[in-house]
């Protein structure tokens, strides 16, 4: 059991070091502008405090954290050019944790595709009440 929770662990601070490093590419000049956008949602998603999916839903609140992250951290990696990944490592090596704005980021994106979820919702309701149902 232990061995177990050690690989997840590892895993885990694994994917924080390349989500670091991915900060550091994505403000490189030669990083293309879809693997920018790209990169500030997954980054987004990564470091907000607050999840996209709740963790307490049964399925889908670890479907945000244990899919989602690392496929999208991988997605990004493959569209930045190997060199800049190699410059962003090197310069990660020396440097310590997130930006605090990056997590800010994070919640404010979360919020506004929240509030977007419950805006469509009422909508869709009114409608369906307008309509006698």
């Amino acid at each position: 059991m232990k061995h177990w929770w050690t690989a997840l662990r590892a895993r885990a601070e694994a994917l924080e070091k390349e989500a670091r490093v991915l900060v550091l590419a994505y403000r490189h000049p030669r990083t293309p502008w879809y693997a920018r956008v790209l990169a500030v949602l997954v980054l987004a998603h990564t470091f907000s405090p607050v999840d996209l999916i709740p963790d307490f839903i049964p399925v889908l609140g670890l479907l945000d954290d244990w899919i989602i992250t690392p496929l999208g951290i991988a997605l990004v990696i493959r569209m930045i050019p190997p060199e800049v990944m190699a410059e962003a490592r090197q310069q990660a090596e020396g440097r310590g944790g997130i930006d605090p704005s990056l997590r800010r980021l994070g919640v404010a994106l979360v919020i506004v595709l929240w509030l977007v979820v419950l805006l469509w919702l009422g909508k869709a309701i009114w409608e369906w009440r307008k309509m006698g149902g």
